[in-house]
């Protein structure tokens, strides 16, 4: 059919946009501001859309979706479509041009054919639009998994080893991503997404260049820093194992292609294994930049060209110097799996794309995906059976999860809190944790979800991996978190050898931090992190120096009120409600779980 015009579509491609616009370089840490509005319909306003969808009446917005879902099935209109995104996206300033239009060219089939294949009707988009009057929003609709009827087993507290225990020391990195266009003395500062490259463009305000081994800016690491940090974690060792947790390419995510996806995914690989060794067993988790367009994982149930196949398959062939077949079995259906790390621990490494807000392809159905937390929950059945521990590993923390995901995946933890002895996470770029309490009273806490910060100094970071210190490898071991060590690299030192005016050559990766050290805790069992909570709450000076450690030593301001408050929101918010709920009882109105959310890398 011909369109009478576009110019009504142009506030539901704006609705995407504003949905999609951490892929414009919005990986800041994420501060409260309280004068933020957030309300979808306010920013139409502000932007000056010249659509006034606070008057649209509720007949006249379903017959707009109603044509807008004729059009998108004429090919001739997808272009149209996407054309109306472009201008969009330009007129919004949320990018420059050629990001705006290479993006949208980037994302234009896969997004349109998730939105036919979509259950969003007329009713649902303006249910968004004009409000609850008009129809209900339920795309995400709650859903349950099924947990055996095997009673839950009595819990036991955690206790400290006995002293000379054995240990297992866990080197643990995430957030790579490595720039290969990265270049030194290029832009720090520049308008698109990534600077710190050699197309960056130079602003006027400012100029300053690109550093040797990195850069505080909007900059992802040149190849050498990655590799020196390889080369010192090395040093560090021996390792027993490594957790790997994913997010290997640079934040172009406006210019990337399969076949560049792959090589990278295939050169860091090898890298690791080179400098780790062939001896040292590694446990990698897919994160949301692996796959392109970003944050683009189809569950199973799409075939073909537009499946993760082609990355899933990629995984499997790099990583099968380390993965069983049966680990690879899983990995190429969904990119998850399980195995025996040692007797008596296992290893769940959970794909935790389909939990993200991001994945636009869960507008077709965000019902367990893959059936992942389903598998999951058998896993940990059989793992109680035997008498297994288990940790988990993901990208993303379940708190920043879906809705009904989170609760689900806080239901598991809560049934097997007795098995489930270590949950490891990324993503956020920071240092950081997030608490699960007992669902009955919310106040019995029985896991932390460790957030490590990453190797990338996006945004205005230094350059950092992790180390965990576990219970050991014998009979009665708890195989829980006894400790952890951040190692940084300081770039104002590594960028400047006061002696001859150059970088250094050789820099020192130095810690940081200790845990148990720096807050004065004997252990870091869930009880201590929740004591530590409370710590933050009546001791800003504590609180404070987390603040500064959360940044891996590199801040440039004091986090106070609404910051605290969001952030010790997001701490205490294993479950995704529980942020907001956390919100709403502060009087934020949303705007502060809406601010922890835009921390997505």
């Amino acid at each position: 059919m011909r369109l009478p015009t576009l110019r009504p579509f142009l506030g539901l491609m704006t609705c995407t946009l504003l949905l999609m616009s951490p892929l414009f370089g919005s990986c800041h840490p994420a501060q409260y501001q309280a004068q933020t509005r957030t309300v979808l319909v306010e920013q139409f306003e502000t932007h000056g859309l010249g659509f006034p969808w606070r008057n649209l009446t509720c007949p006249i917005c379903k017959a707009i979706f109603t044509i807008l879902d004729i059009a998108l099935l004429s090919s001739s209109n997808e272009e149209r479509v996407a054309h109306v995104v472009s201008e969009a996206c330009i007129h919004l300033h949320l990018a420059d041009e050629h990001v705006c239009r290479n993006i949208t060219e980037l994302f234009r089939d896969d997004f349109i054919r998730a939105l036919q294949q979509s259950v969003l009707s007329p009713t649902e988009a303006c249910a968004v639009l004009v409000g609850p009057s008009c129809g209900t929003f339920d795309i995400y609709a709650p859903w349950n998994i099924t947990l055996p009827k095997v009673p839950k087993p009595p819990v036991t507290p955690p206790s400290p080893p006995k002293p000379g225990s054995p240990q297992s020391r866990v080197l643990f990195l995430t957030d790579i991503h490595w720039d290969k266009e990265y270049e030194t003395g290029s832009p720090a500062d520049c308008r698109e997404p990534l600077c710190c490259r050699a197309d960056s463009g130079v602003p006027k305000w400012k100029r300053r260049g690109a550093g040797y081994w990195g850069t505080y800016s909007k900059c992802d690491l040149p190849l050498r820093t990655v590799e020196n940090l390889l080369e010192n974690a090395a040093k560090a060792g021996p390792w027993d194992w490594v957790y790997w947790t994913g997010d290997i390419p640079a934040h172009n995510v406006w210019s990337q292609t399969r076949n560049q996806q792959l090589t990278e995914l295939t050169v860091i690989s090898k890298l690791i294994q080179k400098y780790l060794g062939a001896n040292v067993t590694v446990y990698p988790a897919v994160g949301n930049h692996e796959s392109t367009p970003v944050n683009s994982f189809p569950p199973p149930f799409v075939h073909g060209n537009r499946s993760s196949a082609w990355l899933y398959n990629k995984m499997a062939e790099e990583w099968a110097q380390w993965l069983p077949e049966q680990a690879l079995k899983t990995l190429r259906y969904g990119g998850f799996y399980t195995l025996e790390i040692q007797p008596g621990l296992r290893v769940v490494s959970l794909n935790m794309n389909f939990c993200a807000r991001e994945n636009f392809w869960l507008l077709v159905n965000s019902t367990d995906p893959a059936n992942q937390l389903q598998w999951l929950v058998q896993v940990l059945q059989a793992s109680e059976d035997r008498g297994e521990k288990v940790h988990i590993i993901g990208h993303i923390p379940p708190g920043l999860c879906l809705g009904s995901w989170s609760w689900n995946y806080y239901h598991i933890v809560n049934r097997y809190e007795s098995t489930i002895t270590g949950q490891f996470f990324g993503h956020t770029h920071l240092d950081e944790f997030q608490m699960f309490y007992d669902e009955e009273t919310m106040t019995r806490p029985l896991g932390v979800a460790f957030i490590a910060p990453s190797a990338t100094t996006y945004v205005n970071l230094n350059p950092g991996y992790r180390i965990y210190y576990v219970d050991g490898n014998y009979k009665t071991s708890s195989r829980l978190v006894l400790d952890h060590e951040t190692y940084i690299l300081n770039l104002t030192e590594a960028n400047h050898d006061p002696k001859s005016d150059n970088p250094e050559q050789n820099p020192k990766w130095s810690l940081l931090y200790r845990a148990t050290e720096a807050y004065g805790l004997s252990s870091l069992f869930p009880s201590d992190y929740n004591a530590l909570l409370r710590t933050f709450i009546s001791d800003d000076r504590t609180f404070q120096k987390f603040w500064y450690l959360r940044h891996k030593g590199h801040v440039s301001e004091p986090c106070e009120e609404a910051c605290k408050t969001a952030t010790l929101c997001f701490l205490q918010s294993g479950r995704s409600d529980e942020l907001d709920k956390c919100d709403q009882l502060n009087g934020f109105a949303g705007n502060l779980a809406q601010a922890a959310r835009k921390t997505v890398c």
